[in-house]
């Protein structure tokens, strides 16, 4: 993890850690987290520095509110957080919905999320369906969300061989995922990454916790409706 990602990491921690002890400057804590947001987005694309000016700013407005005494957290040393592991995460994210979110978020808790979104003939091949949202679509909205740091697209071929690009400490599977962990394992041997392989216990469990369950209402409620 380079620099930048560790003053990210720092300011998600403070942030997550953070007691206001006034109401009435909420919206201050409000307005770092969106400079979090905006400093996690302008590292995934490669863009550093601004990510770094983003962070700076919602670490002055932290300072400025735990020298006023109104609210309460702790920076950690860099050496404290430098250790923080990269998790990586795959899947299509299609339509994203509870599922999706509960997976991430584990990973985030995990460490530095790098979350690879299936190419378009690969998931087509995995799910024996045509793809509605492209690629592209699909990792610009996944490349907003709070719980990740990085988005990878992935490449059509070998599912495996993106090991080689993202080279991750940690591969966390989905509970629905059906390639065994050791697999996943020798597989990330064979490209030179020694990764810990962790899958998640159980499935979200809501009504519409599938993309395949969203497909089956979206054709039920329209189609129905319109042969009428």
């Amino acid at each position: 993890m380079d620099r930048v990602a560790v003053y990210i990491k720092n300011l998600e921690e403070a942030l997550e850690g953070l007691v206001l002890k006034d109401p009435a400057y909420k919206h201050i804590v409000e307005l770092a987290r969106a400079y979090l947001k905006d400093a996690k987005y302008y590292y995934s694309t490669g863009d550093r520095e601004t990510a770094l000016a983003a962070v700076s700013y919602a670490e002055g407005l932290l300072d400025a509110l735990k020298m006023a005494g109104v609210a309460d957290f702790v920076w950690k040393k860099p050496s404290e957080i430098k250790n923080t592991k990269t998790v990586m995460v795959a899947g299509t994210f299609e339509i994203l919905h509870p599922g999706h979110l509960a997976y991430l978020k584990e990973a985030w808790r995990l460490g530095y999320v790098v979350a690879v979104v299936s190419s378009d003939e690969n998931a087509e091949r995995n799910k024996r369906r045509k793809i509605v949202i492209p690629q592209p679509q699909r990792s610009e909205v996944l490349s907003s969300l709070y719980y990740v740091h990085k988005v990878v697209p992935g490449k059509p071929g070998n599912i495996f061989d993106i090991f080689e690009e993202v080279k991750p400490d940690v591969i966390l599977l989905g509970p629905n995922q059906n390639v065994p962990e050791d697999v996943v394992k020798t597989e990330a041997r064979r490209r030179g990454v020694n990764a810990e392989v962790l899958r998640m216990p159980a499935l979200k469990q809501c009504e519409l916790c599938s993309t395949t369950k969203i497909l089956e209402r979206v054709v039920a409620t329209f189609c129905n409706a319109s042969q009428r």
